[in-house]
C-alpha cells in the first residue's frame, strides 16, 4: 500500500515589497492559526508566512547602508513588519521564509533572534542563505570577461545572482524554522517551502512550475487581492484599505487554490488571478526562473467559492544553465525640483517658465513636466509639450529632472528653478528641490557552476 500523501502546505505571504503594509502579516497568521488548528484541519497540515520585499535596486540601497553600518544593510522594515506577529508564529509552528536579508542576512538573523528574546521566546533555528552576492575575485573576474566594455570604469555598489529555491529547502530540511535570503528568485521563496515539504526532486519540472506559479502569484502580495487591480467604477474592490494578503494551498502534486487573509477588504476572483499570472511574464510558454521553466500556455483558472481561485494546467520544463545576475553600479546624481503657478494663465506661465529653463540649463538637457496640464504621457526631449497646444489649466506644478556624473552639475537644477521665485514668470511658489545619488543597473548570465549556494543555521539549534 502505498504511504499517503503529504497534507496541503499553507503559505501566506505579508509583503510584496520592501515599504509595504507593516500591518498585513497579522491577518494572515490569524488565519493560518485558523486552519491549522481547525477541527478538520489534515494531519501533518504545515504553514508558511513568507516576505517578499526586494526588488531590482534595492539590494544596491541596502549595500549602501551597510557601508555607512556594518550592522545595516537588511530591510530596514524587518523589525514593524516581523514583531507584531513573530511570537505567534513560533507558538503554532508557522515558519518563515524571507528576502529580508537583501544585502546582510546574518544582521537580519541577529536582529531576528534579539527580537525573540526581547518578545520572551526561545530562539528558533534561523538559517541564512548565501551565494548570491558576487564578491570573490574569481567571480568579478567572471563579470568583467562577461560584460566586457560595459564594465570598464564602473564603481560597482553591488552584484547579485537571482538564486533559486535549493538552499532554502536544505535549510527547512535540516530543522530551520526561519530562513533569511538575499537575492533569491521572488518565486522560489514558495519553492523552497513546498520541495522540503513534499519532498519533490529537484527536477520534477511539472510539480516545480506548478509551485512556481503559486510564489508568483503571491509574492507580489496584495496585488492578487485585488490591490493593483482596482479601479473603480469598472474592477471595484470591496475595502482596499484593508486588504487581506494572498494565502496559495499546494498539494503534493503542485496544484494550487489562491485565497486570502480573513480581512475586510480585497478580493480574488477569475480575474485578479489572471492578471497577476500575466505580471512581468515575458513568454507564457517559457517562464525562466532558476528553479525550472514555467508553461502556462495551458493553464486554467477556475473559482471554486468565495475568495477561492484554483490555478491548473500548468507544466514545467529544466531551469535554464545560468543565474541572472543585476550590477548596480554609482551613476551619477539626479536633481529635481519643482514650483507651482495656479489661477489665471498658470498653463501659460508655467510653459514659459519651461522654456526659461530648457534655455538656461543648457547641456543638461532635463526632462520638465507640467503636472496638472502634461506629464505622465510627455517625453524627455520636451517634443511633446512643445507640439501640444497650451490648455487652460489652472493648477500646474512644473517638475524639472537631470541627471549628471559630476554633481555641480546636476545642482544647477534645483537653483534655476529656485530662481524663478524672482527671474519669472509671475506667480510661482511652493518650491522643492532634492539631489540624490543614482544608482544604474547592467544584468547578465552567469553559469550556475559559477554562483556556488549554501546555508547555515546561525541562531538557535536545530
Amino acid at each position: 500500500m502505498a504511504p499517503p500523501l503529504p497534507a496541503p502546505l499553507l503559505i501566506g505571504c505579508a509583503a510584496g515589497f520592501s515599504g509595504d503594509r507593516t500591518d498585513a502579516a497579522g491577518p494572515v497568521v490569524d488565519t493560518l492559526i485558523a486552519r491549522l488548528t481547525a477541527p478538520d484541519a489534515p494531519p501533518g497540515q504545515r504553514a508558511f508566512l513568507i516576505f517578499e520585499t526586494l526588488a531590482e535596486r534595492t539590494l544596491a540601497l541596502a549595500q549602501l547602508r551597510r557601508r555607512a553600518d556594518p550592522e545595516a544593510g537588511y530591510e530596514p522594515l524587518l523589525d514593524a513588519m516581523l514583531r507584531p506577529v513573530l511570537a505567534r508564529c513560533l507558538a503554532h509552528g508557522i515558519r518563515i521564509v524571507s528576502n529580508f536579508g537583501a544585502a546582510h542576512p546574518r544582521a537580519a538573523a541577529r536582529h531576528i533572534a534579539r527580537m525573540a528574546r526581547e518578545l520572551g521566546c526561545a530562539v528558533p533555528p534561523i538559517a541564512v542563505v548565501e551565494g548570491d552576492e558576487l564578491a570573490s575575485p574569481a567571480q568579478r573576474e567572471r563579470l568583467g570577461r562577461t560584460l566586457g566594455p560595459a564594465l570598464d570604469g564602473l564603481r560597482i555598489v553591488s552584484a547579485n545572482a537571482y538564486i533559486g529555491a535549493g538552499p532554502i529547502a536544505a535549510a527547512l530540511r535540516a530543522g530551520a524554522q526561519i530562513v533569511v535570503c538575499g537575492r533569491v528568485a521572488d518565486p522560489s521563496l514558495a519553492v523552497g517551502p513546498a520541495l522540503a515539504h513534499f519532498g519533490w526532486a529537484d527536477d520534477d519540472w511539472d510539480r516545480l512550475a506548478r509551485a512556481t506559479m503559486a510564489g508568483h502569484l503571491l509574492e507580489c502580495g496584495a496585488q492578487v487581492c485585488g490591490g493593483y487591480f482596482a479601479d473603480p467604477g469598472f474592477k471595484d474592490v470591496p475595502a482596499p484599505e484593508a486588504i487581506g494578503f494572498p494565502i496559495a494551498e499546494i498539494d503534493a502534486d503542485g496544484g494550487v487554490v489562491i485565497g486570502k487573509a480573513e480581512a475586510p477588504g480585497g478580493l480574488v476572483s477569475e480575474a485578479t488571478v489572471k492578471e497577476q499570472l500575466l505580471y512581468e511574464v515575458h513568454d507564457p510558454a517559457a517562464y525562466l526562473t532558476p528553479d525550472v521553466t514555467a508553461d502556462i500556455g495551458e493553464a486554467e483558472v477556475t473559482r471554486i467559492g468565495p475568495d477561492r481561485v484554483r490555478l491548473a494546467g500548468v507544466r514545467g520544463h529544466p531551469r535554464p544553465s545560468a543565474y541572472k545576475v543585476n550590477v548596480c553600479h554609482e551613476g551619477g546624481w539626479l536633481a529635481e525640483a519643482e514650483i507651482s503657478y495656479a489661477g489665471a494663465r498658470a498653463e501659460a506661465r508655467a510653459r514659459l517658465a519651461a522654456d526659461i529653463l530648457r534655455k538656461r540649463l543648457h547641456g543638461l538637457a532635463p526632462r520638465i513636466d507640467l503636472v496638472g496640464a502634461l506629464s505622465l504621457f510627455a517625453d524627455d526631449a520636451g517634443r511633446l509639450l512643445a507640439a501640444s497646444p497650451p490648455g487652460d489649466a489652472r493648477d500646474v506644478r512644473l517638475r524639472a529632472a537631470a541627471a549628471h556624473a559630476e554633481r555641480g552639475q546636476a545642482e544647477r537644477v534645483g537653483r534655476e528653478v529656485m530662481a524663478l521665485y524672482t527671474c519669472g514668470p509671475a506667480g510661482g511658489g511652493g518650491v522643492r528641490t532634492s539631489l540624490t545619488p543614482r544608482l544604474n543597473t547592467v544584468s547578465c548570465l552567469l553559469p550556475r557552476e559559477a554562483v556556488p549556494t549554501r546555508f547555515e543555521i546561525v541562531e538557535g539549534t536545530a
